[in-house]
């Protein structure tokens, strides 16, 4: 089967993005953001959900991450929407609950069609290195928008924010390498709508 691919640019005052993703990949990615600590989450983000990921990113970062950080989660989004196109065939549902030493997180999601994020994932620490937490919620939130995805995400337990934040990447990695696979069973839509 073909692999399901999208190729965006996406050019504001503010950021000037250039993002490519392969959904059936190996897990590879190659990424400048000039975030390391995002493009670390992005890094994870692939491995774990084997999406090959290309990113060219630069943004006001004198100012700070904000701009950046949502426009990157509008363009992953937007591509991975346009990667499914009709979205035939696909499980459509992915959940995962992931442990990562003190942190247990919980993701689920469904290419639905009908954007909604509920974000119940306190995060104890304002900053880690040069990177603003409070982004990780603006990039699911962008993320989702776009993709047009119901997701769910709910901290379970943990205290340290690296570790929590880095079970989030990974569970949506794997949540999202669930609904997206290929079922043998499915000829079409996974709606009694006939459309998502």
């Amino acid at each position: 089967m073909k692999n399901r691919t999208a190729s965006l640019n996406r050019k504001t005052g503010e950021t000037e993005i250039e993002l490519s993703v392969n959904i059936d990949g190996a897990g590879e990615a190659r990424l400048s953001c000039g975030l390391p600590f995002f493009e670390h989450m992005l890094n994870i983000f692939c491995r774990h959900g084997f999406f090959d990921l290309t990113l060219n990113a630069v943004g006001d970062l004198e100012v700070d991450g904000h701009h950046l950080v949502e426009d990157v989660g509008l363009v992953l989004g937007e591509a991975f929407r346009q990667a499914l196109g009709d979205k035939a065939g696909i499980r459509r549902y992915g959940s995962v609950i992931l442990p990562m030493d003190d942190a247990l997180v919980l993701v689920a999601v469904d290419l639905s069609g009908r954007p909604f994020l509920a974000f119940d994932l306190p995060l104890p620490a304002v900053r880690l290195g040069t990177f603003d937490t409070e982004l990780v919620e603006e990039f699911f939130r962008a993320f989702v928008s776009r993709a047009q995805c119901t997701l769910h995400v709910k901290l379970l337990d943990g205290r340290n924010t690296h570790h929590i934040i880095e079970a989030l990447f990974k569970a949506l990695a794997r949540a999202l390498d669930q609904a997206v696979t290929r079922d043998e069973r499915l000829s079409g839509i996974p709606s009694t709508k006939g459309v998502l």
